[in-house]
């Protein structure tokens, strides 16, 4: 699944996420969120050659589950699960090589 650009309408539970398989990058932030908004290309570039990795977009804030599972601090972060296990994480990425490091841990 190539890059997502909406934000689920409906956050998994972390139950859900854990059992899920294969690769998946979660990303975590808002739309209004300029930092959010700057790394979009970014993610786009990086996924766009990544046919292996399902791209899920969840808007995180206050009180939203799956963020605070995951302990969000800054928005965007990018997180790269195999089999629902965290193989890393970016967070604010600014260049297209720091998004590149995460996936290439994919293998």
């Amino acid at each position: 699944m190539p890059y997502v650009a909406d934000f689920a309408i409906n956050e998994p539970a972390r139950v859900e996420v854990d059992a899920w398989s294969g690769l998946t990058a979660i990303e975590f932030g808002a739309p209004w969120c300029p930092h959010c908004i700057g790394a979009q290309p970014l993610f786009e570039t990086a996924l766009a050659v990544r046919d292996d990795i399902r791209h899920i977009k969840i808007e995180d804030g206050p009180g939203r589950p799956l963020g605070r599972s995951f302990r969000i601090k800054l928005w965007p972060t990018l997180v790269l699960l195999r089999d629902g296990e965290e193989l890393g994480r970016v967070v604010r990425p600014t260049v297209q090589a720091d998004v590149d490091a995460l996936l290439a841990q994919a293998g």
